[in-house]
């Protein structure tokens, strides 16, 4: 770990609302960041208003890459057209390949308060895209926990520098998914692959990283996205109330996206025929 990553920009959440209403934060997916490949969406929902969530995400399709789902706090059903059912509790996390389609719903299974998480779309290479759909799923006690000084680690998909293999294996992209939780003034230093995609999305606190002209440290604060430069390793240090954070990256694809609504392929005649067998009912 020689070159830390510089922050190259930050990006605020925009409010906005998906599924049947419910309210939340568009990070990556809104107008000033479409997209960071192989990174297409990146939703925060945080309300204890079940006005806010409980009409959930009724059944919907997709096709073309992957969605995660990540729970804070709270639970979530899904079950989908192929007889699929579970339940994401705080602290799991469901990784769902669509690839060649699938319909599904993600319904709130409560009533009443905290209900706080993410959801993750991540691109799968054009040779990929007609895969059959799969699953990974994994329960709060499934996801690797580590402790370092000042500092508690969640490693849902990749592996740490200290040796902790998150259970979710993809080697299209070989992302790195890490839940961070940092004391005030707790550095956390991290290999990431050069090449890859990087960005930190701080949730709690404020997240300080190396600036891009290296002269001193730059702020993330709650709710903004830190898209960050070129380098070998993140170096990431928690603010006067701490920081809680993801750590995302992955292998771009540089491949053509054709993007409308539930679907993404390689070209817009792709994207037609998606549409085309959704109405067909080919997809589901």
């Amino acid at each position: 770990m020689n070159t830390p990553r510089p922050l190259r920009g930050r990006f605020r959440g925009m409010p906005t609302t998906d599924g049947a209403g419910v309210e939340l934060l568009r990070v990556i997916g809104q107008p000033a960041l479409m997209q960071l490949d192989p990174f297409l969406l990146l939703d925060a929902f945080r309300s204890d208003d079940p006005e806010d969530y409980i009409a959930g995400f009724p059944p919907h399709p997709h096709r073309g890459f992957e969605t995660v789902t990540y729970l804070i706090a709270g639970r979530m059903r899904h079950r989908d057209s192929a007889g699929h059912q579970g339940v994401i509790a705080a602290g799991g996390v469901q990784w769902m390949s669509a690839a060649r389609g699938i319909v599904h719903s993600e319904m709130p299974e409560q009533q009443n308060g905290l209900l706080q998480g993410f959801q993750l779309w991540i691109n799968l290479p054009a040779t990929h895209k007609m895969d059959p759909p799969r699953y990974q799923e994994f329960s709060p006690g499934q996801i690797p926990e580590e402790e370092r000084p000042g500092m508690r680690l969640r490693v849902i998909a990749g592996r740490t520098r200290h040796g902790s293999l998150g259970p979710v294996q993809q080697p299209l992209t070989d992302p790195l998914f890490v839940d961070a939780a940092l004391e005030p003034g707790a550095l956390l230093e991290e290999s990431v692959p050069v090449g890859h995609q990087a960005v930190i999305y701080c949730f709690e606190g404020q997240c300080l990283l190396p600036s891009t002209n290296g002269d001193g440290m730059e702020a993330v604060d709650e709710g903004q996205l830190g898209l960050l430069g070129h380098g070998d390793s993140v170096r990431i240090q928690g603010g006067r109330a701490g920081a809680r954070l993801l750590l995302l990256a992955g292998r771009p694809l540089g491949e053509p996206i054709a993007r409308g609504g539930p679907f993404v392929m390689n070209s817009e005649e792709e994207l037609r025929q998606a549409f085309e067998d959704y109405r067909a009912g080919r997809i589901g």
